[in-house]
């Protein structure tokens, strides 16, 4: 689907590595986001591990495909998020690549700016010692815009993926974990991906992460 949706275009694909566990942390603004970052994984010689929202196996064709992958649902607010975050712990323990999206929906800022992110991607980081890697995606809220009910296949989007450096956390390595500690290391990594997301749309980031208080 995402050949015939929108062209991609992938900036430092060579920074996710071919062997061994990885962390991808991205922002989300459209519902087809893993569509477009699953092929963009594979793109890479690697198989990739969604750990996102559990109303996402309910869209078709997306929800079977996460199925058959033996993805990672997400159930917030329930005690069955801390086993989606300890199969997310499994994968990465085992060497493979996981994929995140810590704002934990689509974001609601009207132009598609991360919003504030969940810190349960800081206890993943922090907790394992394969690269941390933020990676910001544009293209998709053009094709598919949620809360507008938009859906422009024409003309065909680009969809962008621009690859960072692996963040260095090794001074918050070892460390208490606190909730201070776990929002610092989360705010840090979107800062990453935001600033990344800026420079494939040439514009200037936003202080800060969309919530209710900027709104």
């Amino acid at each position: 689907m995402s050949f015939v949706l929108g062209r991609h275009r992938i900036l430092h694909g060579d920074r996710i590595p071919r062997q061994g566990s990885a962390l991808l942390v991205m922002n989300h603004i459209s519902h087809l986001d893993p569509c477009y970052d699953a092929v963009f994984v594979h793109r890479n010689d690697r198989v990739p591990h969604f750990l996102a929202k559990h109303s996402l196996w309910n869209v078709p064709i997306m929800g079977s495909i996460l199925r058959g992958a033996k993805q990672i649902p997400v159930y917030r607010g329930t005690t069955d998020a801390q086993q989606s975050l300890r199969a997310a712990h499994e994968a990465l323990a085992t060497g493979q690549v996981v994929v995140i999206y810590p704002e934990g929906t689509i974001t609601k800022d009207p132009d598609g700016w991360p919003a504030n992110s969940r810190t349960g991607v800081a206890r993943l980081a922090l907790q394992h010692d394969g690269p941390v890697i933020p990676v910001a995606r544009w293209g998709t809220l053009d094709l598919y815009n949620h809360y507008q009910k938009k859906f422009r296949p024409f003309p065909r989007k680009t969809i962008t993926h621009f690859v960072g450096e692996p963040v260095d956390l090794s001074a918050y390595r070892g460390q208490e974990e606190s909730l201070p500690l776990l929002r610092e290391v989360t705010d840090l990594l979107m800062t990453h991906v935001k600033d990344q997301l800026a420079e494939v749309r040439r514009q200037p980031a936003p202080e800060g992460f969309y919530g209710p208080r900027k709104a």
